[in-house]
This record gives C-alpha cells, sequence and structure tokens, in this order.
C-alpha cells in the first residue's frame, strides 16, 4: 500500500496548454503566464545612478583640459621670457664686442702713434724755426699729420687754456701778478689724444697766482 502510494503522489502532472477547448471548442482564456502584467517600462537599474556619473566624467574632463590650458600659457610665458632674456643678453655681447674692439683699435694706434711722436716733434720744432718751409721735409710733415688725423689724433695743450692735470703735466710753475687760477703759460712740448685716450700729456708752464 505504501508504494502504491509513492507512485501516486509521483504521478507525472499533465496540463492541457491548448488553446481552444476540444469538448467546447471555445478559445480558452490566456495562461497565467501571459496574464502576468509586463513591468513598466522605465530605466535598466542604474541608469539614474549612470547620468550623475557622466555629469562627474564631463566635469572632470573639463577640469583636466583647464589645467592643461594653464600648463600650457605658463610654459609659453616662460618661453617667451627666456627668448626676451636670450635677446637681450645676445644685444649686450654684442656692444661689449664692438666696444672692446674699438678700444683695441685704439690702442693699437696710439702705439703705433707714441712710437712716432718722437720724429712728429723733430719735424714741429724745425717748423718753429722755419727750417721746413720749402724743404722736401714740409711736405712730409704734412702727410704725416692728415694721415694721423684721419685716425682721429689731435694735440691737446695750448697756450692760456686752464691747466688740466688729466691732460697737461707741469714742468714750470710761474707765479704772475694777478692770476685767479692756474693757467698754461707756455707749452713746452705738444700732448697728443686718439679719440678718448691720451697718448701723451702736454708737457707746460704754468702760471699761478702769486702769494
Amino acid at each position: 500500500m505504501a508504494k502504491k502510494r509513492d507512485d501516486d503522489e509521483h504521478e507525472p502532472v499533465v496540463r492541457d496548454k491548448r488553446r481552444i477547448d476540444p469538448e467546447t471548442g471555445e478559445p480558452r482564456a490566456a495562461d497565467e503566464e501571459s496574464a502576468t502584467p509586463a513591468p513598466a517600462e522605465g530605466p535598466p537599474d542604474g541608469a539614474a545612478d549612470a547620468e550623475p556619473a557622466l555629469d562627474d566624467t564631463s566635469s572632470l574632463d573639463a577640469d583636466i583640459d583647464h589645467i592643461l590650458s594653464e600648463a600650457g600659457q605658463r610654459e609659453i610665458e616662460e618661453y617667451r621670457d627666456r627668448a626676451a632674456r636670450a635677446e637681450a643678453e645676445l644685444a649686450n655681447f654684442r656692444t661689449r664686442v664692438e666696444r672692446d674692439r674699438q678700444a683695441n683699435r685704439e690702442a693699437v694706434i696710439a702705439e703705433v702713434i707714441r712710437s712716432l711722436l718722437p720724429a712728429i716733434d723733430d719735424l714741429d720744432r724745425a717748423a718753429a724755426h722755419g727750417d721746413l718751409e720749402g724743404s722736401p721735409l714740409e711736405l712730409v710733415a704734412q702727410k704725416l699729420k692728415q694721415a694721423f688725423e684721419r685716425y682721429g689724433l689731435r694735440s691737446v695743450g695750448s697756450v692760456g687754456e686752464v691747466f688740466d692735470p688729466s691732460i697737461h703735466e707741469a714742468i714750470a710753475q710761474l707765479p704772475t701778478p694777478g692770476a685767479t687760477e692756474q693757467t698754461v703759460a707756455d707749452v713746452i712740448e705738444g700732448g697728443y689724444a686718439l679719440g678718448d685716450r691720451l697718448v701723451r700729456p702736454a708737457k707746460v708752464a704754468v702760471s699761478v697766482p702769486q702769494e
């Protein structure tokens, strides 16, 4: 009896899923699965949370773009500043080179002229005594002076000018009644300057106030 009861409990259940009732010929009601109301349409789970995530991503991208833009601008300004400093340094370097080159040129010319000054002094003394007039040396003296003048050589020291120790060398002092300041009374040996460079000071006698 127990075995028969177990067989009854495990008897297969057959469900008739035919849509037309074979006995009445009428359509049957929809099955429970089709009768189950469909879930309301709406965004899938997590869709509502997705939008804020997208907004956060967009905001992050904007922040990154802003940071990169600021960094790029700073880098551009830094390169511009470096270029300006390099250009200024190059201009200063060119100025120094040109100034040094001019100074070296004047130094070489001054040294050559200084070595020829004894000969020029002899010609000047001969000219003062009238020994050059009408002689071939008169033309030589004129050409020498013209050549030196082209290089910027000029004479310094003349009678009557105020004594200046930067260009004059006092050989003698002459107390003079009525003199109020030191002036050049006589030029014993002329001086020369090349531009701002003193080649040789003028040797002079100085008139000084009488005590």
